[in-house]
């Protein structure tokens, strides 16, 4: 009855060892020997901890196509309206996007988010229960505890937008949501309340952000007590938070400028880029050729995915796109792409589909490596005009997406509309914006909107005509695991 918890959340809890980056660690300490308490014994090696959880956020997962939380992002982007598989291909990516992955309790892509954000909890409960009587500076203390607080936090938020049902805003939401894990134990956990979810998540956000004043990062795979606040603005949007959202938003993004447009065109794929808050890094040793989120996203990796589907945009949002627009030239409706950055080229045998992506391009034909967006100021942006139009501030909130809509079209001129009209703008200039870094299905989840792929350039055969999905349908809450619900009998089952 303990297996699940056991295997994928006990084991991380005692040989932390297993998703360490040091290999001086990893030979001092084999996986059989690393109990909790020797893990913890410093606040160096809680930072071993740590860079071990910045690692299982990209590191392959049983298999090519489950890389850690990019995979997730790949997923939740599949389940959504504006990204196109233009063929089977290899299969991969296709059954998520027929919505039979995640509607299937024995589907390994269905386990696969809850394995991975799990493992992140159970780690992060290591640091958290060890940190008082670590070894060493407080400053170094406090930068591993927050992230830990960070990463927890964010984990069970993942994992409530998926499994749980949707937040709703004019109740007081006793409806289902996941385990909150606060402790490293193999014992069953029950599903707690949204409410009790969302009410953990600020609390560890709160404490993450005090903690990580001051905290000077070494690489952007940190969270930073900006990227924390960020997590608290995503959190409060989707709890209709407005107010909370515009403050952390605005806090979040000062000391990220928005990056040029030269700058846009080069492939999403260098988290050096001072818009980036946070982002995975991809380094050869730690990589794997065809698990990297740029053997599935990029144009120009040669896999046998991205040969055979390419990704492209929904051609009806495409239009939407003014040409004066960056956003509009990182697709390319001939599917050519005769202007790819300098040294970045298409093999004869990539095939050619209209409207496909290049906004993700790998180092080379033969490297899939690329760093991962997880957060961006752009975001940010869109997030405090959002909150501000639903707070009735049309001026405050056309004020903010003017300048993030100005900076990538010289053209734009800054919106007089009000109410529904202008929230809708802004979520259009979501859509265009964060295209293929993982936030559709959770948008529209949030928003209570249907799912409508008419109208545009998705193939109904390669997606077995799965074109629509009404609003309020189970379906779009994900199936918990058969593992989970084999191994834990607190567990109740979604419809």
């Amino acid at each position: 009855m303990k297996k699940y918890f056991s295997k994928y959340i006990l084991l991380l809890g005692l040989v932390v060892a297993f998703a360490a980056c040091s290999e001086d660690f990893l030979d001092q300490a084999p996986t059989t020997a690393v109990s909790a308490d020797s893990a913890t014994a410093t606040t160096g090696n809680l930072f071993t901890i740590i860079n071990g959880i910045h690692r299982l956020m990209y590191t392959r997962q049983g298999s090519n196509g489950r890389g850690g939380y990019s995979a997730m992002m790949i997923q939740n982007d599949a389940l959504g309206e504006d990204l196109v598989m233009n063929a089977i291909a290899n299969g991969w990516w296709i059954n998520m996007a027929r919505w039979n992955d995640h509607t299937n309790a024995a589907d390994t892509d269905t386990r696969h988010a809850w394995r991975v954000l799990y493992k992140v909890i159970n780690n992060a409960n290591i640091v958290i229960a060890g940190a008082d009587k670590a070894v060493g500076p407080d400053a170094e203390r406090n930068a591993a505890l927050g992230q830990a607080y960070a990463y927890r936090a964010f984990a069970h938020f993942r994992l409530v937008q998926l499994y749980g049902k949707r937040y709703d805003e004019s109740g007081n939401n006793p409806q289902l949501g996941i385990p909150l894990m606060l402790a490293s134990t193999s014992e069953p956990q029950p599903r707690s309340s949204v409410a009790e979810v969302y009410a953990q998540v600020n609390q560890d956000l709160d404490q993450a952000i005090t903690l990580l004043e001051g905290y000077e990062r070494p690489n952007t795979s940190h969270i930073s007590q900006n990227v924390a606040k960020g997590m608290k603005a995503r959190v409060n949007l989707v709890q209709h938070n407005y107010a909370v959202a515009a403050q952390f938003a605005m806090e979040a993004r000062t000391g990220h400028p928005l990056m040029s447009n030269d700058t846009y065109r080069l492939g999403f794929n260098d988290y050096t880029n001072a818009e980036w808050m946070w982002g995975g890094f991809y380094n050869p040793e730690q990589g794997s050729a065809f698990t990297n989120f740029g053997a599935w996203m990029s144009r120009n990796f040669s896999s046998s995915n991205i040969r055979g589907n390419p990704k492209s945009i929904n051609s009806t949002l495409y239009e939407m796109i003014p040409k004066s627009d960056v956003r509009s030239t990182v697709f390319d409706p001939t599917g050519e792409h005769n202007d790819l950055p300098p040294g970045i080229e298409i093999s004869s045998r990539h095939r050619r589909f209209p409207y496909t992506s290049q906004k993700f391009l790998a180092i080379a034909t033969g490297d899939s490596r690329g760093d991962v967006p997880y957060m961006r100021a752009a975001e940010m942006y869109l997030i405090e005009a959002e909150a501000k139009a639903r707070q009735g501030d049309s001026a405050g909130a056309s004020d903010v997406l003017f300048a993030l809509a100005s900076n990538r079209d010289s053209e734009y001129v800054i919106s007089s509309k009000t109410g529904e009209e202008l929230i809708d703008e802004i979520l259009l200039q979501r859509r265009w914006e964060l295209w293929g870094e993982g936030f559709r299905f959770n948008d529209l989840k949030r928003l209570n909107l249907a799912l409508d792929r008419t109208g545009a350039n998705h193939n109904a055969g390669v997606l077995a005509n799965l074109l629509e999905v009404p609003p309020g349908d189970n379906r779009w809450q994900w199936q918990i695991p058969l593992d989970e619900v084999n191994a834990n009998p607190l567990i109740e089952q979604n419809p």
